[in-house]
């Protein structure tokens, strides 16, 4: 059995829940558990100090001990791609329209 690289994705199970923001793999967008759809956060790399402001738009992880999963952008951006997975603190933001 081949081995398989552990990457940063967002599962889709169903239709998205916010049709007019389709998933975008390159794109700042990131699912959580409980958080009020849509709102944005700012996720921390705490390894890096790297930040960036991403919107929430859908519901997960699922994966016990994840608090946020991230879109491929994101993961990049934060430097922890390749990595897979990575210890970040995730703040509210208010973004004025």
């Amino acid at each position: 059995m081949p081995l398989r690289e552990n990457r940063p994705r967002l599962q889709r199970i169903g239709p998205p829940l916010l049709k007019k923001h389709l998933l975008n793999p390159d794109g700042l967008t990131a699912a959580h558990k409980y958080l009020p759809l849509p709102i944005f956060v700012r996720v921390t790399n705490l390894s890096n100090r790297r930040s960036i402001i991403v919107r929430v738009n859908d519901r997960g992880p699922f994966v016990d001990g994840r608090i946020i999963d991230l879109s491929t952008g994101a993961a990049k951006k934060l430097g922890f791609y390749k990595q897979g997975t990575a210890k970040v603190l995730v703040e509210t933001v208010n973004i004025e329209d």
